[in-house]
């Protein structure tokens, strides 16, 4: 009999679910063996899964499904996507065929012609300036080979040249060739970013040759074999052709002549004024490059320049040099502000010599002063003083109202208008014939000849105005030149009450030394004034030289006054009274005239200083040259005309007849009354 055994314990615990049924396979609604109870084993119990009671057993995974039946793998169609491959490549297609269009037919020439401008490079021909001569044709200006020394800055860096301080070392050797300072061209040498700089311009062939000499050297010293880096420490220093305006003689004439601005036009002078005839036409040259190399197997095409044509001035050397030493001695002599000599051939009008002082060298710029860089003979405007007279006395003459006998007595002083007038010294009445009162430059004279020239004094203004119009003053002389001035004339109707009087005797009107160098050859030239002229002609690249137009002339004076002027302008130099003695030139007979004048100050807009003068011709009876030469404020010596101008017109009044090969005439003077017995 089995034994019993004893009931167990159940240990109470947590409430746990009730496990869940898994439905049967078969269909079954219960598990286990016969009973249909679910057996240990199958309900989970502590005995068939070993856990101790009360823990929950882990939810079982589901059966496996049976495998579905596979499905064979099918590819999508490719024809929509060819489709679209083929409609892109038509719209490339198509976008290719319309730019070709337009390049090969809508915008065929404007490709054509870009294609066309980057293929072929086109320069400038520079052409050659001319020159400019005296009349011998001795150059006074003319252009020569010069380089600009320029430099390679990336080849000074430390990377380049392999040395750190090169721009300083290449500065050191170039600036006593250079004439720099070695600060400013280690400066240019140092650019940075930059492939080119400009050291110095227009330096002669023998600069550019001291430079390739010490190129060489240090050429040689960089060399491997010499213990050198393999570079050459001026590699970077190259140059470019160019031409340069010379001035072989310096400041001779070099206030006609003007000088050359650096983009190879005129600043002044006949450079200026002649700049078109000198400067000729410029050429151009094209040809094929690729690379920025010209292609050899291609020519080029273009036209050459044209040169300019040289310039033949009326000026000789020779006597222009004369006047200018004489000039320059004394304004130094003097200290005076500046001064001017011109001399004028009476027959042609051709001036011989236009000559300043201070002047500058148009070949060194930088060391000139500005205010001596014009042509002051032709630019100031001043009153001429007693030199002027000469045309008061022509008026005189050529109405007839006086002749050289006429009796006019002069008191130390006259009244008239609000003005009391006086000579340039105090004197007892004079007893002066018109010989007399223009020997003696007496002021007052001339104000009691002249008021003969018309019924009033209105009448007489207006007569003595249009001779000095006839003879040039209060207008341009004629030559054209840049920044001349016509002088300053008023209208006899505006004159004041005291030029009615002080105008006859030259002061209250203003014009320059030609103009006043014009109006002796006038009368030098039998009454006929010609324009004076500096161009004798020109000569053009074939070799041909072509004559300046005739000036013009006029009629100012009959040819009897200017015969009796001539020989009243005589008696200024050759009698002992007259105030030109100095002027004298031993073997000629000399007309001429003293001028001082109180001068404008340009500065204080006033008087201050004087403007002292003379004016003169020679041989009197046969004029053949016209001197004239003014200084202006001397302030140490003698201020009068006679004493200070007088002799440089002797010298170069001198100087010009032997270099023209003019003789004496062998003629006696006519040595007219200068006094009269009361």
């Amino acid at each position: 009999m089995p034994s019993k055994e004893p009931p167990r314990r159940r240990v109470p615990g947590p409430a746990r679910p009730a496990p869940q049924r898994r439905p049967a396979a078969s269909g079954r609604t219960g598990g286990g063996a016969a009973g249909g109870r679910p057996s240990a084993k199958s309900s989970g119990g502590p005995a068939a899964s070993g856990r101790p009671a009360g823990r929950p057993a882990p939810p079982r995974r589901p059966a496996a499904r049976p495998a579905a039946k596979a499905r064979p793998l099918r590819l999508g169609s490719p024809k929509p996507r060819l489709r679209l491959v083929s409609f892109g490549l038509t719209l490339v297609m198509l976008a290719f065929v319309v730019r070709l269009l337009q390049v090969q037919a809508v915008d065929a020439s404007a490709y054509a012609a870009k294609a066309e401008k980057h293929r072929y490079l086109e320069y400038a021909l520079p052409a050659d300036r001319g020159e400019i001569t005296d009349r011998a044709g001795i150059a006074l200006a003319a252009s020569v080979d010069a380089y600009d020394i320029t430099a390679d800055p990336k080849l000074f860096t430390p990377a380049d040249a392999k040395i750190k301080d090169a721009p300083e070392q290449a500065a050191a050797l170039l600036a006593p060739i250079l004439g720099k300072e070695p600060a400013e061209l280690a400066a240019k040498l140092r650019t940075p970013k930059s492939r080119y700089t400009v050291l110095a311009r227009k330096q002669t062939p023998q600069i550019w040759n001291q430079i390739k000499d010490l190129r060489k050297v240090y050429e040689q010293k960089a060399a491997p074999a010499h213990g050198g880096n393999g570079v050459n420490l001026l590699g970077g220093i190259l140059s470019e052709p160019v031409t340069k305006r010379v001035y072989p003689n310096r400041e001779l004439a070099a206030g006609i002549l003007g000088y050359v601005k650096a983009d190879g036009h005129g600043g002044g002078g006949m450079e200026t004024m002649l700049d078109k005839e000198l400067s000729g036409k410029d050429g151009k040259i094209r040809y094929a490059q690729s690379g920025g190399r010209r292609v050899p197997t291609v020519g080029s095409q273009g036209t050459p320049a044209v040169p300019g044509s040289d310039i033949e001035l009326t000026i000789d050397r020779d006597i222009q040099w004369a006047a200018q030493q004489a000039i320059t001695e004394q304004v130094a002599a003097s200290k005076a502000d500046r001064g001017y000599v011109v001399v004028q051939d009476t027959r042609t009008g051709e001036i011989l010599a236009l000559a300043n002082s201070p002047g500058f060298d148009p070949n060194d710029l930088s060391a000139a002063n500005s205010t001596a860089m014009g042509n002051a003979a032709l630019q100031d405007a001043y009153e001429p003083g007693s030199t002027s007279k000469v045309m008061s006395m022509a008026a005189v003459l050529e109405e007839g109202v006086a002749t050289p006998g006429t009796h006019v007595t002069v008191p130390n002083t006259l009244h008239r208008g609000d003005r009391l007038f006086h000579d340039d010294i105090d004197h007892p009445t004079w007893s002066l014939t018109l010989n007399g009162v223009l020997a003696k430059s007496s002021n007052i004279g001339t104000i009691l000849a002249t008021g003969r020239l018309g019924k009033t004094q209105a009448e007489s203004n207006k007569v003595l105005y249009d001779y000095l119009r006839e003879f040039g003053i209060g207008r341009p002389t004629g030559l054209g030149y840049p920044g001349e001035t016509p002088g300053i004339l008023a209208k006899p109707q505006d004159w004041s009450t005291s030029q009615q009087f002080t105008i006859p005797f030259g002061q209250g009107l203003s014009l320059n030394a030609v103009q006043a160098a014009s109006v002796y050859s006038t009368i030098a030239n039998k009454g006929v004034r010609v324009e004076p002229t500096l161009v004798r002609g020109t000569k053009g690249p074939d070799g041909r030289f072509t004559p300046a137009a005739t000036p013009e002339e006029t009629r100012v004076v009959s040819e009897k006054t200017a015969t009796t002027l001539s020989r009243m302008l005589e008696s200024v130099v050759d009698d002992e009274e007259g105030t030109g003695n100095k002027a004298a030139v031993p073997g000629y007979r000399v007309a001429g005239k003293t001028g001082t004048a109180n001068r404008v100050d340009p500065e204080l807009g006033r008087y201050k200083g004087y403007t002292a003068s003379f004016a003169g011709f020679a041989p009197a009876d046969q004029p053949r040259v016209t001197v004239y030469c003014a200084i202006q404020n001397p302030t140490k010596g003698s201020y009068f005309g006679g004493q200070i101008c007088g002799p440089i017109f002797k010298k170069v009044m001198e100087f010009s007849l032997k270099t023209l090969h003019v003789p004496p005439t062998g003629s006696r003077p006519a040595r007219l009354p200068v006094t009269f017995t009361p």
